[in-house]
């Protein structure tokens, strides 16, 4: 927010008359001239701050994004009427050709005709497109069903190829253990005054009973996991672990866990895991799917930052904000990779917990 000399009595009265009638010509004059005020710019935002904002218009929108470079919220529009409302918000609104009904459509044609193992799609707001990815081990028959599908969606859709290969990122995190198997702990909760944790689904598929090192004693049990489908797991503390809502940023320091909350496409984001440790990155697409060779994965949060085996169900985080649950991906941190996390919320509201 931005917030004269005149010698005689009566040539004041005959100026002042003169005066008073040029000044009211003068305003008439700048007001039937003046320019209409001009319609207010988005405002900057912090990338919390646009995923906020975000989640208060999304009817009638086509997907948005945080533009990190001009601190802004771009929100895709298919009418004039949905840009003034974006507009109005403070957010900057973009004409796109694809609804996100369209879009959705496009992504039930994949999941119908394409489900296979290797690859995965998700909407990317950027590019108002459904971006499908084929690993290394999609070859033959199923790359040209994959390349048939994608072309008669048209423009809707685009298509890409990975070197890696899709996978949960398991190892034979702080890093918990069970047999035979080594995770990384997402984040400390509380269900029903009780501390528990959140780990991956298919690490708690593999894993009963967890230790916080390799051979230790048992300092947590899981009580429930879902992989496929989710990938996310609820495990209850059974010993006297410390459970601080912190995430180790592995430099001597913590950071300080408060709220979780949905991610944002083009919001910068860290992850923690036992096996990399920390590194950063940007979101890119949302409700992703991943066809693992285990299974299908829905409503993934689809990352531009590295993982490697024994990183699954870190931390993905944004400041004090819970993001999500390392899931798996494809590359690794030396060569660069793409990672997908199942999104927090969904994992807190399936099992009744709070972040605590």
């Amino acid at each position: 927010m931005k917030h004269r000399r005149i010698p005689n009595r009566r040539a004041v009265v005959a100026g002042a008359g003169a005066l008073a009638l040029a000044a009211t010509a003068t305003v008439t004059l700048a007001n039937a001239n003046a320019a209409p005020a001009p319609a207010p710019g988005p405002a900057k935002l912090t990338s919390l701050a646009a995923t906020t904002l975000a989640s208060q218009l999304k009817t009638g929108t086509a997907g948005a994004f945080y533009d990190a470079k001009a601190e802004k919220l771009v929100v895709n529009v298919v009418s004039e009427a949905a840009a003034k409302a974006v507009r109005a918000k403070g957010a900057e609104a973009r004409l796109v050709r694809h609804t996100l009904a369209q879009l959705d459509a496009a992504r039930q044609t994949l999941k119908t005709k394409a489900t296979i193992p290797g690859t995965s799609w998700g909407v990317d707001p950027q590019r108002n497109k459904v971006v499908v990815t084929a690993d290394r081990t999609v070859k033959g028959a199923r790359l040209d069903r994959l390349t048939k599908v994608t072309e008669a969606l048209g423009d809707k859709v685009e298509l890409r190829h990975s070197k890696g290969e899709f996978k949960p990122f398991i190892g034979a995190g702080d890093a918990i253990w069970g047999s035979g198997a080594r995770c990384s702990l997402g984040f400390n909760v509380v269900k029903d005054g009780q501390p528990y944790f959140l780990t991956a689904g298919h690490c708690g598929n593999a894993v009963k009973s967890w230790s916080d090192k390799q051979g230790g004693s048992e300092i947590a049990t899981t009580e429930a996991s879902t992989f496929p489908g989710h990938d996310y797991s609820l495990a209850k503390y059974t010993g006297n672990t410390e459970h601080p809502s912190e995430v180790d940023l592995y430099n001597g320091s913590t950071q300080k866990i408060t709220k979780a909350a949905e991610a944002t496409v083009g919001e910068k984001v860290q992850r923690s895991g036992s096996t990399t440790q920390v590194h950063d990155g940007t979101v890119k697409a949302l409700n992703a799917s991943v066809n693992y060779q285990e299974g299908t994965v829905d409503g993934l949060i689809q990352t531009d930052v590295c993982a490697e085996p024994g990183d699954s169900g870190g931390a993905l985080f944004d400041g004090e904000t819970a993001l999500g649950l390392t899931s798996g991906g494809s590359g690794d941190c030396s060569a660069g990779g793409e990672t997908f996390f199942q999104p927090v919320p969904q994992a807190l509201d399936a099992y009744g917990a709070q972040i605590g």
